[in-house]
């Protein structure tokens, strides 16, 4: 089984709600074909480097996934009869992928992310178990030279 990466930009001007149907029939497609969807990640909305058609920003994402060239040629049919997706492009990343390894790390990588606290949770427990310390600015004369000092340096003279 082969590893692919396949990179979509879909049109921008769509809501979530028109652009998810896009993706979801990739999800079903993957699965049908004897294939395995290790991740989609969604960029979100970018700057093309050229316009296409008349664009000049597309919605990004990008498809990792397992499977052989039929599944790679039946999601690419299905991209350009698409309307909604404006282009994308397909990596060999690996060409002897063992999908079990893949699949445990998938699983492990997934624990990993549940067993984790959010930061914001950790940070707003520890700033409710510290109280706050309010710092009183320095009285003038500390932080500032005192006039009579700047007054009395000499000058140097233009020669």
């Amino acid at each position: 089984m082969r590893r692919y990466e396949t990179i979509v930009i879909v049109d921008p001007d769509l809501g979530e709600e028109q652009r998810g149907p896009v993706f979801d029939k990739i999800r079903e497609l993957i699965p049908q074909k004897g294939g395995l969807l290790v991740e989609i990640d969604e960029w979100g909305g970018r700057k093309l480097a050229y316009e296409i058609r008349k664009k000049q920003r597309g919605y990004y994402a990008r498809l990792d996934f397992c499977g052989g060239g039929e599944l790679v040629s039946e999601m690419e049919r299905q991209f350009r009869i698409d309307d909604r997706v404006m282009k994308y492009m397909t990596i060999l990343l690996d060409e002897d992928a063992d999908m079990e390894r893949i699949q445990e790390a998938m699983m492990q990588s997934q624990a990993e992310a549940e067993s984790e606290t959010p930061p914001a949770a950790e940070e707003g427990a520890a700033a409710q178990a510290e109280p706050a310390v309010e710092e009183t600015p320095a009285p003038a004369s500390e932080t500032e030279p005192a006039p009579e000092a700047a007054e009395s340096e000499p000058q140097k003279e233009d020669l």
